[in-house]
């Protein structure tokens, strides 16, 4: 990946921002006025335009035909001739994406990537019998399908009230689906499901079912190992008398267990971060991303496990990626991996590279390459280790890519299944959306977490004005640290927890 240059200093705050040295634009970081004179490091440039911050301007002049360069990649081609100060944006660059591709292995290439000093830090987290660790103690309620879904959310609203101080929440977590589903697609929800299951955060687990489903609870537990079933109940409210009754004292006996455990000290290589963007803007790759990626890069130098995933938003960067695979193996899996999704585009006759969303080109994301260069900075620099498909659990430390679409809550409850223990969310334009694990919201930019300060968790714009990145990293980490030994994060204190599953077949 292309190292970043400094961000600017406080003592001379600059109007543009340059990602890579050999870019062929720039990032405005303030409202620029039509023929405005800029700086760009040794160069000055005039505006021809009026641009928005967050957006681009072209600080060299480009054909029509030629690539635009952005991270120091091409982020598409310039359908015109652009001029230096021109505003860069969808009226003059498009895409260069438009099926599937072709790649080829360097084994050399995954050794050529610098690794960063381990980090010191610990949190004090719930140790499980499985050597698995928690960053919460939760009593969770999963349905097999979404008849009983209002069932497990009276089930916790009750439990909660009863049992509270005695363990750290009772939660259900309802969705739609689980019946009216064929083959792959079914497996799939169940596989998530059975993940959930398995969660470290949860000290006990109740599933509850409905009895004529497709996904049947008996098939669904052979997917969770027979050693961890333990704090797992379950019963189908069609065989019960009084569903809700039952669904109390399987809740009791889970908390009667869960309770016993408590916090220890663990250390970085206990954790497992997961990493998503979501409503981003044209500050997320240079402020919050980075920093993101910065916390990944230091975890799994540390033994731990981040995990990167909406796999249709690292179209056009997924080679970063790939240069960074630890074998054949990993890099076939991520060939795979990204060609098959394009092939699930193109199937449903979409093209591959429609993504950015009316919000991302209002912030200044143009083309889905500039959107995945941006993205994929989530990931900072770690060996990519293992790749998953939908629904599967990591088994290793390192950077894991996990199958799943770029939809916020269907790749966030990816993630959770996954094992990660705390997500760390980024965003330029903010959203309330939480999901089972304390979910830390990160603005790329400082006057959204001004204004939404119940939403965010942490300001990353503060790194555009830090002499230093690094410090502002060293803060974010204290504040994961706080999180991962019981601090609440704002989606908890909102009450925002929830799931979504992604269903990609018939529906009968």
């Amino acid at each position: 990946m292309q190292t970043m240059s400094a961000l600017p200093s406080p003592s001379d705050p600059p109007a543009v921002y340059r990602v890579a040295p050999d870019d062929d634009v720039a990032v405005a970081l303030r409202d620029l006025a039509a023929h405005e004179t800029i700086t760009v490091g040794e160069s000055t440039v005039v505006t021809t335009a009026a641009i928005v911050r967050g957006h681009k301007l072209a600080i060299r002049p480009v054909s029509a035909g030629q690539a635009v360069r952005k991270y120091g990649w091409p982020i598409g081609r310039a359908t015109v001739d652009i001029a230096v100060g021109a505003h860069v944006h969808s009226h003059n660059l498009e895409t260069l994406l438009s099926g599937t591709d072709e790649y080829e292995y360097a084994a050399s290439n995954a050794t050529e990537v610098s690794k960063p000093a381990a980090a010191a830090g610990s949190f004090l987290g719930y140790r499980r019998a499985n050597g698995k660790v928690g960053t919460r103690n939760e009593i969770w309620i999963l349905c097999t399908v979404g008849c009983v879904g209002r069932t497990a959310e009276r089930i916790a609203r009750l439990a909660a009230q009863k049992y509270a101080g005695r363990i750290d929440n009772v939660l259900a977590f309802p969705h739609q689906f689980g019946c009216s589903q064929l083959g792959g697609d079914l497996d799939r929800t169940r596989r998530l499901i059975a993940g959930l299951a398995r969660h470290p955060n949860a000290g006990g687990v109740l599933i509850l079912g409905l009895g004529c489903e497709s996904n049947q609870l008996t098939k669904l537990l052979t997917e969770i190992p027979e050693a961890e079933r333990e704090r797992i109940r379950y019963f189908a409210a069609q065989a019960t008398e009084d569903e809700t009754e039952a669904g109390l004292q399987g809740v009791d006996e889970l908390v009667q267990l869960a309770e016993r455990d408590q916090r220890v000290p663990c250390g970085l290589d206990d954790l497992v971060v997961g990493l998503k963007c979501g409503g981003s803007d044209g500050f997320s790759g240079i402020t919050a991303n980075p920093l993101v990626g910065r916390i990944a890069d230091r975890v799994t130098a540390a033994g731990g496990t981040a995990v990167l995933t909406e796999i249709p938003e690292i179209f056009g960067a997924e080679r970063l990626l790939m240069q960074r695979a630890e074998s054949r193996e990993v890099f076939d899996g991520i060939v795979h991996v990204v060609n098959d999704f394009k092939e699930y585009f193109l199937r449903n006759h979409q093209p591959v590279h429609e993504n950015p969303s009316p919000g991302n080109i209002a912030g200044g994301i143009t083309t889905l390459e500039e959107k995945s260069l941006g993205a994929v900075q989530k990931g900072g620099h770690a060996t990519v280790t293992q790749v998953l498909r939908y629904g599967e659990r990591t088994t290793k430390p390192g950077l894991t890519l996990l199958e799943a679409p770029g939809n916020d809550g269907i790749s966030s409850t990816a993630l959770v299944a996954a094992g990660a223990t705390i997500l760390l969310f980024t965003t330029g334009r903010g959203t309330p959306l939480g999901f089972p694990v304390p979910t830390l919201k990160i603005s790329s930019n400082t006057p959204l977490a001004e204004r939404k300060s119940h939403w965010i968790d942490f300001d990353a714009g503060k790194a555009l004005h830090a002499a230093d990145p690094e410090t502002v990293t060293d803060e974010f980490l204290q504040l994961i640290v706080a999180t991962a030994s019981g601090q609440p994060a704002r989606n908890e204190l909102n009450e925002q927890r929830e799931i979504a599953i992604w269903k990609d077949g018939v529906t009968l």
